[in-house]
């Protein structure tokens, strides 16, 4: 086990509990799917060795923030009756020895929006009430359908775990700790472990012949050869495809919105600026009428008046909570980056076929 101290530097996930969560999330798709996991803290690497689903319960009344979102699903794993039933799971996987440590939770997410309050109230939870050295796992299951796992591993920040707990984030608040939206989470590197019977299944696996062969003359001669059909490793030749992916587009939709939530909060805390000044000139000259009172006041001998009674007849506007911008402006990054990430792959493929597309170009 690692010092408590020692700081996590990485996940490693069993290739069965990824099954399981894949499962989960695409059983549930499109809602959201939650669950509990379990494993070991070995020398900084958390090592997840099993997993279950947390059953849909009522949104708890009590919770960090009132104008979150209800959602059942999402809110799961802080449920007063999902910690109790997890507590249970744990105790019989303990009796038949099996890993019995809480060391975290996970979800489903869809075209990456995880970056949500439900994520934070979990994730909180589980670093303050359960275990400081948890963990959330995030499976994206329309990220995945593309071919690729999205198994990404997230943790809260001190110093961002220090101003939720105190609900400070005003303006004043944040510059003073210096929290940026970059510093919500820390990201864990994801390994996926087999065992080594599933490691000599897939040596085993038939693999395409590697001898020599002639060039097909078209793609659908490539598509109809036996190349194709005759291992199951053979690769997924619709990742040729030059088609813009669908999913750009959903994901630069998103991103659009998002950017239109930025303006609206944007304009709220302008609101709150102006309505501040306003209340501010009111108390300066409110202040300059008294002073100039109490000073004819001092000059005929008569008693004062007092100056802080401001506080009884002006009321300043409260703050908004700068946290809904802050958790909106690292929601913008994420869809930012997988915007990129889709570009990156359909211009890779363009470079490619450069000179079939512009057959001049390649001679100058």
């Amino acid at each position: 086990m690692a010092e408590k101290g020692a700081p996590l530097a990485a996940v490693k996930v069993e290739a069965l509990v990824a099954m399981k969560i894949i499962k989960h999330g695409s059983q549930s798709f499109p809602t959201t799917a939650t669950g509990s996991i379990v494993g070991m803290d070995v020398d900084g690497t958390l090592e997840i060795t099993n997993c279950f689903p947390f059953p849909v319960v009522d949104l708890p009344p009590e919770s960090h923030f009132d104008n979150a979102a209800p959602n059942p699903a999402a809110a799961a794993p802080r449920a007063k009756a999902n910690v109790a039933y997890q507590a249970e799971m744990i105790r019989m996987l303990r009796e038949v020895n099996v890993d019995a440590n809480n060391v975290g939770w996970y979800t489903s997410a869809n075209m990456g929006n995880f970056v949500n309050m439900n994520v934070i109230e979990n994730q909180f939870f589980y670093q303050k009430e359960m275990n400081e050295r948890t963990v959330a796992l995030v499976h994206d299951v329309s990220r995945s359908a593309q071919g690729t796992l999205s198994l990404r591993a997230f943790r809260l920040s001190p110093k961002f775990m220090t101003a939720f707990k105190e609900n400070k984030f005003t303006t004043e608040e944040l510059q003073k700790s210096n929290l940026r939206y970059q510093d919500i989470f820390i990201e864990l590197p994801v390994e996926i472990h087999n065992s080594h019977l599933i490691t000599s299944f897939i040596h085993q696996l038939q693999t395409p012949n590697s001898g020599p062969t002639d060039l097909p003359p078209s793609l659908a001669a490539l598509e109809s050869s036996s190349y194709a059909k005759s291992s199951v490793l053979t690769p997924n030749f619709d990742n040729l495809s030059l088609n813009v992916d669908p999913f750009l587009e959903k994901n630069c939709e998103l991103l659009f919105d998002s950017i239109e939530t930025h303006h609206t909060e944007t304009n709220n805390f302008q609101y709150y600026q102006r309505a501040l000044a306003r209340e501010q000139t009111k108390i300066n000259n409110w202040q300059q009428k008294r002073k100039t009172e109490n000073a004819t006041r001092a000059t005929l001998k008569q008693p004062l008046l007092p100056e802080d009674e401001w506080q009884r007849l002006f009321k300043l506007p409260q703050e908004p909570s700068r946290l809904e911008s802050m958790l909106n402006s690292r929601q913008v990054e994420q869809y930012a980056r997988q915007v990129d990430g889709f570009v990156s792959a359909t211009t890779g493929k363009m470079f490619a076929v450069k000179g079939n597309l512009l057959p001049g170009e390649t001679t100058k």
